[in-house]
């Protein structure tokens, strides 16, 4: 069959495309699940992710037979059997062992980089399969809201929405969260109170010590600064304007939290107590878990439909979810600090730190802010104290002299 002779399917093989975005939310709900060691939810959304995978595998090999073979049906169907044949098998394995592991023994410790990593196969297998897809439409099949561009530098003249990059009726992706109606603001303000009370804890840990020569505290700030960065792009403020800013943010929080990592082993493999070793390494891993997850949230594509007048936006759960991703990152990152700081104390004094190389990590507590000893007077109350000065009553000299005379005879 001809290239155009397929249109007529175009809208519901849309339809089915857009089950990527409901993969991504499952996914977190997934990883979440993993975490609260919650059988049945893992179970339940694992088992939807599955059904959406299969539902997009089948519509969309359905659609290619309506098109004549060549190099773009060849990469879609590649795409396919990449999704069916590998990654949702290596998925599906992940699950049972998660949810067998966690059905024994609850209180076994789990690898969750293996699922987190699988359950990432899956969005992006959705997501490349979409790819695929859209290459072979025709101009009048594609749709402004196809339309995708690595060159981030050039704006079409029309209302474009890109999966990395959202410019929908001239307005960024944080200005769409702006306009989300009251109760959709509510939600996410009641995630970022409780995202503001670990930064609270962050900040009161991290003050407490020089950043001059400690590497730990200085990521600490720079994660928490880009963390808050992420938490406002959900209320429509703050720098990040795009997906694409989001998206960066989380790749640079990543690498912070690798850098992290990195400092934490060394103090770990040197610390002679085994119990704060391995409760420090413990923190590094849950680090390494909500960086994961963090990235994960901020691939979030926030879909605007204008039904009756009234903006209607999708993704709000995505949203959330993102702020939860990063309070859980907050909460490790005060817990690493804490730990890494514990660690060190207990090296054997005959070591000392210089011996061990760590140049980079100086726990030293910061200096109080310097006060003045004796309070200087601001001009306003020196000037007040003059004026009041000249207003006294001026009282002769012999007078007081007789009042007191006369007091004293009494």
């Amino acid at each position: 069959m001809a290239l155009g002779s397929g249109l007529n399917q175009a809208p519901v093989l849309d339809n089915d495309m857009s089950k990527q975005n409901h993969i991504l939310e499952d996914v977190n709900k997934c990883v979440i699940a993993l975490q609260e060691k919650d059988v049945d939810g893992l179970d339940r959304t694992a088992g939807a992710i599955r059904g959406r995978a299969a539902r997009v595998i089948h519509v969309v090999t359905s659609e290619m037979d309506n098109y004549e073979p060549g190099v773009y049906t060849e990469k879609v169907l590649e795409a396919t059997k990449l999704l069916s044949n590998t990654v949702m098998p290596r998925f599906t394995e992940q699950v049972e062992a998660a949810v067998e592991a966690l059905s024994s023994d609850p209180a076994q410790p789990m690898d969750e980089n293996e699922f987190i990593d699988a359950s990432r196969l899956v969005y992006d297998g959705i997501r490349d399969i979409r790819k695929a897809v859209l290459m072979i439409r025709t101009p009048e099949e594609l749709d402004d809201s196809d339309f995708e561009t690595e060159d981030f530098d050039v704006r079409s003249r029309t209302s474009v929405q890109t999966e990395d990059d959202q410019l929908i009726a001239g307005q960024s992706a944080r200005a769409i969260m702006a306009q989300l109606p009251q109760e959709q603001k509510a939600k996410i303000a009641e995630q970022v109170a409780s995202f503001q009370e670990e930064k609270s804890k962050l900040d009161a840990e991290v003050s407490k010590w020089d950043d001059s020569g400690n590497d730990i505290i200085v990521l600490a700030k720079q994660m928490c600064m880009i963390m808050m960065e992420m938490t406002d792009f959900t209320r429509g403020k703050g720098p990040l304007k795009n997906t694409s800013d989001v998206i960066s943010a989380a790749k640079k929080i990543a690498e912070a939290g690798s850098r992290m990592d990195k400092l934490g082993r060394t103090i770990a493999d040197h610390c002679p107590d085994s119990a704060c070793k391995q409760d420090l390494l413990a923190y590094l891993q849950r680090i390494a878990l909500y960086c994961h997850q963090l990235n994960i949230c901020s691939k979030v594509k926030a879909e605007v439909q204008n039904l009756g007048g009234e903006l209607v936006v999708s993704g709000v759960d995505s949203a959330m979810s993102l702020i939860q991703a990063a309070k859980n990152l907050m909460n490790a990152v005060v817990q690493t600090v804490k730990a890494s700081y514990v660690a060190s104390t207990k090296y054997q004094k005959s070591q000392g730190m210089a011996s061990l190389n760590l140049p980079a990590v100086s726990w030293k507590m910061k200096a109080p802010e310097k006060k003045p000893l004796v309070k200087r007077e601001k001009q306003d109350e020196t000037q007040t104290k003059i004026k009041r000065a000249s207003q006294k009553k001026h009282v002769n000299p012999v007078q007081a002299l007789s009042e007191f005379k006369a007091m004293d005879s009494i």
